[in-house]
């Protein structure tokens, strides 16, 4: 059903983007823009209707069987250890560029609600899902920053001291605009690490659940907001989630560290310097 809603949606964006600048008003017209709106539509939304209804009831055409075909490569794809880690890293280099991982959604979204259905209904264990992105790769958001963000509380700059105090909630529930756009963001020392973590993570992951270690999550499980370590949990119903979640919370943290002493260095001489010039 969520493939034919996607689908679905597209096609109507489609339809409704050719009819954009069509219009049954002058421009000079008197009637309110929400009845020009309203009337607009309706041409559109009826082609919708009919091509929907013609194509599905008097053609019989199985759209739901054809959409599932029409992925499966890139599902097979996704389900490989390279297929896994690109599918993750492209994401997170365009994130660390300043680009919301959300713009690649359109092409994560089929391949993982085909692979989630598939675990559901016992007919393969797939182990590239949105639940398992949620609960073991974007560990506090993507590119794992939970990590970084214990840093920074941590940390001997005031400035990263309060970046990382203001950012510890948001990512708690996986929101890590604050950190990305606040440190990470075009900044080599720090976007280095969010890519190695988008590398070794999957690796980690893909080789504990094709080597039967954890349970693959086969119900679905959209809450990417539920709190870090929690949804490990839920996705799994299992202690070897919890098991494998610190496992990459523990190694991204690492991999973040020296690249975060680096940067640190570098605040804490800059703060030094500005209390010199003001003294």
């Amino acid at each position: 059903g969520m493939f034919v809603a996607i689908t679905a949606g597209l096609f109507t964006a489609i339809v409704f983007s050719c009819f954009k600048k069509m219009t049954f008003f002058k421009e000079d017209s008197v009637m309110p823009d929400f009845v020009k709106e309203w009337f607009d539509s309706m041409l559109p939304i009826a082609l919708v209707v009919f091509i929907g209804w013609f194509v599905v009831i008097q053609c019989k055409f199985d759209l739901y069987t054809f959409i599932v075909n029409l992925f499966m490569p890139l599902v097979n794809i996704a389900q490989s250890w390279p297929g896994m880690v690109l599918l993750y890293l492209i994401p997170t280099v365009l994130y660390s560029m300043g680009i919301s991982g959300w713009v690649f959604q359109p092409i994560l979204n089929p391949v993982t609600l085909v692979a989630i259905t598939a675990n559901a209904e016992a007919a393969a264990h797939y182990v590239f899902t949105a639940e398992t992105t949620t609960a073991f790769l974007s560990l506090g958001g993507r590119g794992a920053t939970f990590g970084l963000v214990i840093l920074l509380a941590l940390s001997k700059s005031r400035r990263l001291k309060a970046l990382g105090t203001a950012s510890a909630v948001p990512t708690l529930l996986n929101i890590n605009e604050p950190v990305v756009f606040g440190a990470v963001a075009w900044n080599p020392i720090l976007m280095i690490p969010m890519w190695i973590n988008a590398i070794v993570l999957p690796t980690i992951t893909y080789l504990v659940m094709t080597f039967g270690l954890i349970t693959i999550p086969s119900e679905v499980f959209s809450m990417w907001y539920c709190p870090v370590g929690l949804s490990a949990w839920l996705v799994t119903h299992d202690i070897t989630g919890i098991v494998l979640f610190v496992i990459n919370l523990v190694v991204s943290t690492a991999i973040w560290y020296p690249f975060f002493k680096m940067y640190e260095a570098q605040e804490v001489s800059k703060e030094q310097e500005r209390k010199v010039e003001n003294a």
